[in-house]
């Protein structure tokens, strides 16, 4: 069973009215960020500063060591489209998700290359727990899973801020076409291209920072 470690979680805490929150009974929106294949949660936390000063912001540690980093599933399963590894991390994200002590009324993910994937997948798997989706520079697991149907039925559905880059080599074409008639078809998507690699531009970093203040 895959674990997500949360003395390795990098937080920060989300500047927001706390007599509102009280009121509310909850903890604000939380952003859970996730990193691509062979990183680590320091890498896109580095995005913190820039993102809306209200989320609390938990960036993850993917629980496969991969290299001198991490991974959240074998890209050769996925090609398969043998979903059961990033299940398994999808699960292990809930499950610490399910850990918290803090309440929060609203979680929102965010996932680069490999961690899109996943944002994806936990939200094929808690159709309802989701607030908003950023899938940067990422693909989607092909075979179809038990909470789609309900994914795409979910009145409004989740929305997601697809991007990609016209010069990425990392994330093929083919997944890239595949992904985006299937996210169409479970999400409220905006969908952006930059002229950039396997990477995030400023241009993007701003539309992800708009995105986010519109659901959050």
């Amino acid at each position: 069973m895959l674990e997500i470690d949360a003395d390795a979680v990098q937080w920060r805490e989300g500047r927001t009215d706390a007599a509102e929150d009280a009121a509310a009974g909850d903890g604000g929106d939380l952003l859970v960020v996730m990193h691509g294949l062979g990183s680590h949660e320091g890498d896109l936390f580095g995005l913190a500063p820039h993102l809306p000063a209200s989320l609390t912001i938990a960036s993850l540690r993917a629980p496969i060591p991969y290299g001198g980093g991490f991974a959240w599933f074998d890209r050769a399963v996925v090609e398969l489209d043998d979903p059961s590894l990033v299940d398994a991390s999808a699960r292990a994200v809930l499950a610490w998700l399910d850990g918290l002590e803090r309440p929060f009324r609203r979680v929102h993910l965010l996932g680069f290359s490999q961690g899109g994937v996943m944002a994806v997948q936990l939200a094929r798997h808690a159709p309802d727990r989701f607030s908003s989706i950023v899938h940067l520079a990422s693909f989607v697991s092909a075979r179809e899973q038990p909470g789609d149907a309900a994914l795409a039925a979910r009145e409004p559905r989740i929305p997601l801020l697809s991007t990609i880059g016209t010069l990425d080599d990392v994330i093929r074409r083919e997944e890239v076409e595949r992904a985006i008639p299937w996210l169409d078809a479970h999400f409220d998507v905006e969908r952006r291209t930059y002229e950039r690699a396997h990477s995030i531009v400023a241009e993007e970093l701003a539309d992800v920072v708009a995105f986010l203040d519109r659901w959050r």
